[in-house]
C-alpha cells in the first residue's frame, strides 16, 4: 500500500499498514492545513482519491522493509519541514520510528544533477548514529506549524526528532566554527534580525523594515552593547539595517545570496555555487538559533531557528503583521 499525501505543491510518500488510522491522520492534518493556508486545494474527497494507490507487491516489499520514502520540490528547510512532518506523521500512526527513511526525493534545487542522489546527509549526520525514540504519546507538529505563534511549539517532543535527524554533518559544523571565528561572533551579546523577504510574501503578511528598526531600537536601549547579526534575502534590508545600525552590525556578505526584493527567490535566480551558499545558509541558522536575541517573521526557516534554539526566549517574532514578544 502507497499513500501519498499532498500539500499546495508538496508531495510525500509513506508506505505502512496501518491504513485506517493514517487516512483519519491525514485528513486531520488537511483540515489544519486548508484552515491556515486557503490557497489552491483541493476538496477532502477528491484529495484523498489521489492520494491513495495500492498494489500487492509493492505493499508487502515495503511493510517489510518499514521504509518511509518522502518527497518535495522545495526551499531548504520546506523540505526539512517536510521530511519531519512525515517522520512525526509516520511515529504518530504507526508508533514507532521507520527502519529507512528514503530522502532522494528532497532538495532537488541544491543538487547539480539528479544523479547526485540522496544529498541530506551532506547536511545532516546520519540517523542511525543516534538512539531510537520511543512511542509515548503523539506528536503535535504538522508543517504549516511554520505560521505558529512558536510559543505553542512542543520543543520537549519535538527536540529528540530534530537531534536524531537534523544534526549537522561534520562539514555543516566546520563551517559553523570558520564563520564564529571570522566574524568573532559573541553569542552572548548579539541579536539576530532576520528577514526572509521577497516570494514569502505569497504566503504571509511581511512587515515593513521599519518595524524591525523599532524593534531593535527597544532591545538596544535595554542593551547598548549589543551587535546586530543582520541575515536576508532581500538586499535593500541587509543595506538598510547596516546603513541604521552602522557601529554595531555585522553580515555574512561573503556566506549568503541575497537579491534585490522582488516576487522571486534566490534559489531560482541565483544557482551557482548552490551547494556552498546551501551549506553555509544551514550553518548561518544554527548560528541564528544561539545568539541571545532573535527578532524574525514566520516561515520555516524562523521555525528551524527556533528548533535549533529549543525554546522562544528573547524572541520576537512578527506573525501576520503582529510581533509577539516571547
Amino acid at each position: 500500500m502507497i499513500l501519498y499525501f499532498r500539500q499546495k505543491h508538496k508531495l510525500a510518500k509513506l508506505k505502512t499498514e496501518n491504513y485506517e488510522v493514517l487516512k483519519n491522520n491525514i485528513l486531520t492534518s488537511r483540515k489544519l492545513y486548508k484552515k491556515k493556508i486557503n490557497n489552491h486545494i483541493m476538496s477532502e474527497n477528491t484529495w484523498f482519491k489521489k492520494i491513495v494507490n495500492s498494489g500487492d507487491h509493492w505493499f508487502k516489499k515495503k511493510i517489510e522493509s518499514n521504509k518511509l520514502c518522502v518527497t518535495h520540490n522545495g526551499g531548504f528547510f520546506s523540505c526539512c519541514s517536510v521530511r519531519l512532518h512525515y517522520i512525526v506523521e509516520y511515529f504518530n500512526s504507526v508508533k514507532k520510528l521507520p527502519d529507512i527513511v528514503d530522502t532522494a526525493g528532497l532538495f532537488h534545487l541544491y543538487k547539480l544533477s539528479e544523479s547526485q542522489g540522496d544529498v541530506t546527509f551532506n547536511y545532516f549526520k546520519k540517523y542511525d548514529l543516534y538512539n531510537n525514540i520511543q512511542y509515548d504519546k503523539p506528536i503535535d507538529f504538522i508543517e504549516t506549524h511554520q505560521f505558529l505563534n512558536y510559543n505553542h511549539l512542543d520543543f520537549r517532543s519535538i527536540f529528540p526528532f530534530i537531534v536524531k535527524y537534523f544534526s549537522p554533518s561534520d562539514e555543516i559544523t566546520k563551517t559553523i566554527r570558520n564563520i564564529e571565528q571570522k566574524y568573532a561572533i559573541d553569542y552572548d551579546n548579539t541579536c539576530v534580525l532576520f528577514y526572509r523577504g521577497n516570494d514569502k510574501n505569497r504566503e504571509t503578511r511581511i512587515c515593513e523594515y521599519k518595524e524591525y528598526i523599532d524593534k531593535a531600537n527597544e532591545i538596544l536601549k535595554k542593551n547598548p552593547n549589543v551587535v546586530f547579526l543582520i541575515q536576508s534575502d532581500e538586499t535593500e534590508f541587509l543595506d538598510k539595517m547596516q546603513n541604521h545600525f552602522s557601529n554595531n552590525s555585522v553580515c555574512f556578505r561573503d556566506e549568503i545570496r541575497h537579491i534585490k526584493k522582488c516576487n522571486d527567490t534566490v534559489d531560482l535566480l541565483l544557482r551557482d555555487n548552490i551547494e556552498f551558499f546551501s551549506s553555509n545558509f544551514l550553518a548561518i541558522t544554527i548560528i541564528m538559533s544561539k545568539c541571545k536575541f532573535i527578532v524574525c517573521g514566520s516561515g520555516n526557516c524562523s521555525l528551524w531557528i527556533m528548533f535549533y534554539r529549543g525554546n522562544t526566549s528573547n524572541v520576537y517574532q512578527n506573525l501576520n503583521g503582529v510581533w509577539i514578544n516571547h
